[in-house]
């Protein structure tokens, strides 16, 4: 005897009332998870003391380009090379107030050209208490970055409504999992990298599809296919690591973690496979919500169908997404790798050479087990909403609520 839709309501308390009840009371437990574990995280961090000796870096604005002894370069695209001489008036810090001059130096490399009236950033180098030195770090951006921060919240309402107000909340919650939770407990609290990755993927992916969708079984089978998908990708990568020699002390940054890694836990072995996990996880989501949804919707349209049927059906949506899905993860890898495919086609690096680098080993790996896990996700949230919404066993989840409820009345 398959599930009705009295699956669903086991989930969403059976009013809409209910459901929303329900939402807001899981939203609320998983944000104090995330404010107890962000407190045990950061507990005992050590702060740099920016009252004494020591650089700060501060914002100033430019009163006037007193020299330019600048010229354009061209044998680099004419860029500006040489130096200005520049009267700032620093504005943040304890030096605030003051003015100051610097030299501007501009090399191909180091190129912040100073105006009249333009905000820069610098760097204040405090020898002793009253004697500094500034010197021009580069352009004050922050203010357009959280313009383009701003333009992106105001597009995702404008365009989404209520559930673009959901989806940038989610999109908080995550960014503040893997920044503020996730970064704090590699470094600060040493937990093993790969695990952890895991458990804070499970989590914002729950959370994001409680916020965006509330508990409802399209949703926790979405959750569910998503980190099945995810923990593939992981195996995968971890197997395919295993064979090639590839660990994240082949990594570019491995030198400057090991020195960062002397002062506390910080484990650098699996941070290579944490970062395939993290990367995989929006794109995991995306398909799993893609057919979670559909599957749903068939259901509701035709309650009759089997689990075999949903799942095929889900198979075949699967299908037409996963193509696009992939791409889109192998895209992304080969658009941050573009200026090394540039530099290889340069200088006609061989074949053996080509495939025997690290660099190469990194972003196959990259692209092609986060691909994968995509690929596996299909079946896994097509065979996860069809037993869910349409169960061959008499043992429904309705009639496990309608047990604790005689319970409670006894």
């Amino acid at each position: 005897m398959k599930v009705d839709h009295s699956t669903l309501t086991f989930f969403s308390s059976g009013t809409p009332g209910g459901s929303r009840r329900l939402q807001y009371a899981v939203i609320a437990l998983s944000l104090l998870v995330f404010l107890a574990l962000l407190f045990y995280a950061r507990e005992g961090r050590s702060t740099y003391d920016r009252d004494g000796a020591g650089i700060t870096y501060e914002t100033a604005r430019v009163l006037a380009v007193l020299a330019d002894n600048t010229e354009a370069d061209p044998s680099a695209e004419n860029v500006l090379r040489g130096s200005q001489d520049l009267e700032l008036e620093i504005l943040t810090g304890r030096y605030a107030g003051e003015t100051v001059r610097v030299s501007n130096y501009l090399s191909a490399f180091y190129n912040v050209i100073a105006r009249e009236g333009m905000k820069l950033s610098v760097s204040v180098n405090t020898v002793e208490e009253g004697v500094y030195s500034v010197s021009v770090y580069n352009y004050s951006r922050d203010l357009w970055i959280w313009g383009f921060i701003g333009l992106f919240a105001l597009t995702l309402f404008a365009v989404g409504g209520r559930q673009g107000l959901k989806a940038l909340l989610s999109l908080g919650i995550t960014v503040f999992c893997v920044i503020l939770l996730l970064v704090p407990l590699l470094v600060q609290r040493g937990w093993p990298p790969i695990p952890t990755t895991l458990a804070m993927t499970a989590y914002t992916s729950f959370v994001t599809f409680v916020i965006l969708g509330g508990v409802q079984v399209k949703t926790m089978a979405a959750a569910l296919g998503s980190f099945g998908g995810i923990l593939l990708a992981g195996l995968l990568a971890w197997g395919a690591c295993k064979i090639v020699h590839i660990s994240g002390m082949n990594m570019d940054e491995a030198e400057s973690l090991l020195l960062t890694a002397v002062d506390n836990g910080l484990k650098i072995r699996g941070l290579f496979i944490c970062g395939i996990l993290i990367a995989a996880e929006g794109a995991v989501m995306d398909i799993a919500m893609t057919i979670s949804s559909a599957v749903a919707e068939l259901h509701a349209v035709n309650p009759s169908l089997t689990a075999p049927q949903l799942f095929r059906s889900g198979m075949n949506i699967g299908r037409d997404a996963m193509g696009t899905m992939a791409n889109t993860l192998v895209l992304a890898f080969a658009g941050t790798s573009l200026n090394m495919m540039i530099f290889i086609y340069a200088y006609d690096v061989s074949y053996i050479q080509l495939l025997n680098t690290d660099f190469i080993a990194i972003e196959v790996i990259r692209g092609l087990a986060g691909s994968i896990g995509i690929v596996l996700t299909v079946p896994v949230v097509a065979a996860v909403s069809a037993w869910m919404l349409a169960s061959t066993s008499g043992f429904t989840l309705e009639s496990i609520r309608n047990f604790f409820r005689a319970a409670k009345t006894r």
